[in-house]
């Protein structure tokens, strides 16, 4: 059989995550052949403090296991090449673990089998759930457990997970165990099972290598001679040699003058491939993270539209006019939040949506009792701080970076695709039909006619009547009406009942019932009126009058300020 190549290999990504100090980085480096530039804690910030701060990457190959032999042999496939995304453990850089999470195929979840799941563990085990549809959970540093109680140890700390995973998607997933020196020495009787679970639950991906390419950028350098070198992975489309690529975020465009993938060279490099790609004339500096796409495939965001997803272990709610850490691909920025609902999670502008103030704390059990169709979905808008740069349909993740590390609580709070994006800086938001239910309710000071009643209470005196003209109106006693228009200049209006009024309502309006001001409250000398008129509410102050309720809808981005009726 020939040795691994990119012509005979298909490339795996595997993200590697957990707490700090659960061994990933050593588990990498007992699994992996080959290193990137940054692998390994390379950097030397990452060695001084002995932990990883960035993204690292090497991989391994393997012969392709037997239960995909068929789907890949018409494509000359020899090897998985699994390429290790190992992503920091520490809390602060949970910004850096979600950007690595984005690019995974199957995740590593990496327990410390001596202290089990550990507030970070949880994050990664949330992020996973959003970003990824594979796991494995290995239980690490087993040989630092007692012999004599290792076994019991394992048996119980795998019960114990078993039990975490249930209410997740990742549900009964392969738990297995590994040792990796921290020396970073192979063993291959520590990781072999890890190998032979990773081997088994390896699919082949989805790649479509068709459309314009996006390239996600972790890392770049200069080799002296050559050009600057990108390394990072393919998130769609196809790259090739001599292509013109544009580098987003300084907006230069250059030509691909070389390619390799893993220190071999290519010519081409599709969906899912890791790669580096070098370009001439170009400043390293300028680029740490970021896209680099066929040109003008990526927009520049203000402002965007999600379906919103409440992570249920963020305990607390999500209001309106809060702001949230919010990551989009390797961009992280503020953003203010504002809710609103809708009975669908389809979005247009055609559609009507109920102004939300805040989403319940506990979303599975207000899904269960929530009786409002309306509030069925929740939509927001994101307003950045900064403008970022993305897809359409790009994945955002919302989290309260602020909040103390240590704290024994999530930080991830929700997340979402992009439905609606802002490109311009001074963005319009007038077409959202995001509306505020409101309601007036005034009483009944007397009547004019069988057909009119005049009304106090229901507007103030400075307001501005002919805006509510013609607005429809509902009496205590049944009778649809509507504002005719003011009466006097004391804040009072009239309001016409086309139908006319209930002869009960005028016998009730007629018989002194209705008194001064100061005698609304007193009892009613016809109680077998008042109670008709009133609906048999039974509340002494309600009974003594009859109510004057108006209901409309007032748009929040409307300039104008209109009320509207249905």
């Amino acid at each position: 059989m020939d040795p691994p190549s990119p012509l005979n290999s298909l490339n795996f990504n595997v993200g590697v995550l957990g707490h700090i100090d659960s061994g990933k980085t050593s588990l990498c480096k007992a699994l992996s052949t080959v290193a990137s530039t940054a692998s390994f804690d390379k950097n030397p910030q990452s060695q001084e403090r002995g932990i990883t701060l960035d993204l690292g990457f090497s991989s391994f190959c393997v012969a392709v296991p037997p239960h995909l032999q068929d789907q890949v042999s018409s494509r000359k496939i020899a090897y998985i090449q699994y390429t290790l995304v190992d992503c920091p453990g520490h809390a602060s850089l949970i910004r850096t673990i979600i950007s690595g999470a984005q690019i995974m195929d199957l995740m590593l979840l990496i327990v410390d089998v001596t202290k089990g799941i550990q507030t970070q563990t949880a994050e990664c085990l949330v992020i996973g759930e959003i970003t990824c549809g594979s796991m494995i959970v290995v239980l690490n540093k087993t040989d630092l457990l007692p012999e004599d109680k290792r076994h019991a140890t394992i048996s119980k700390m795998k019960a114990r997970l078993e039990k975490v995973l249930q209410g997740t998607k990742f549900s009964g997933c392969p738990i297995v165990t590994a040792s990796a020196n921290q020396d970073g020495e192979k063993s291959a009787i520590e990781v072999k099972e890890l190998v032979e679970a990773l081997s088994a639950a390896t699919f082949v991906p989805k790649r479509d290598p068709s459309g314009p390419m996006v390239f996600s950028v972790d890392h770049c350098f200069t080799i002296r001679g050559q050009g600057s070198v990108m390394t990072g992975t393919m998130l769609s489309g196809t790259a090739k040699v001599n292509d013109s690529a544009e580098i987003v975020s300084v907006k230069e465009v250059k030509k691909i003058k070389s390619m390799q993938m893993f220190r071999q060279p290519v010519t081409s490099a599709m969906q899912g491939d890791r790669v580096g790609i070098c370009v001439p004339s170009f400043d390293a500096k300028l680029l740490e993270r970021g896209f680099v796409t066929t040109p003008n495939t990526l927009q520049t965001f203000h402002a965007a539209i999600i379906l919103l997803q409440q992570i249920p272990y963020f305990k607390q709610p999500i209001k309106t006019r809060s702001k949230f850490h919010v990551t989009v691909g390797h961009e992280t920025v503020m953003a203010r939040v504002s809710l609103f609902t809708s009975p669908t999670s389809e979005f247009t502008y055609t559609k009507e949506y109920k102004y939300l103030e805040e989403t319940p704390v506990d979303t599975r059990k207000a899904e269960k009792e929530n009786k409002d169709e309306s509030e069925k979905c929740v939509f927001a808008l994101l307003e950045f701080e900064s403008p970022v740069t993305g897809r359409n349909r790009s994945l955002i993740i919302a989290s309260r970076l602020d909040a103390d590390i240590h704290q024994n609580a999530c930080r991830l709070a929700f997340h979402g695709h992009i439905l609606e994006s802002f490109t311009s800086k001074d963005y319009n938001l007038t077409p959202l039909r995001v509306y505020k239910p409101k309601e007036k309710q005034g009483t009944v000071e007397r009547l004019q006619d069988n057909s009119t009643v005049i009304v106090r209470n229901l507007v103030k005196k400075e307001t501005d009547i002919s805006k509510f003209e013609r607005l429809r109106v509902t009496l205590s006693t049944g009778e649809l009406g509507f504002i005719e228009g003011s009466f006097g200049k004391s804040g009072k209006i009239k309001v016409r009942i086309p139908d006319g009024l209930k002869d009960s309502t005028v016998a009730f309006l007629t018989r002194g019932t209705i008194k001064k001001k100061g005698d609304l409250d007193e009892p009613c000398t016809d109680s077998a009126a008042a109670t008709s008129a009133s609906n048999g509410s039974g509340n002494k102050s309600e009974d003594s009058v009859i109510q004057v309720k108006l209901l409309f809808k007032r748009y929040i981005y409307d300039l104008k300020k209109q009320m509207v009726q249905a």
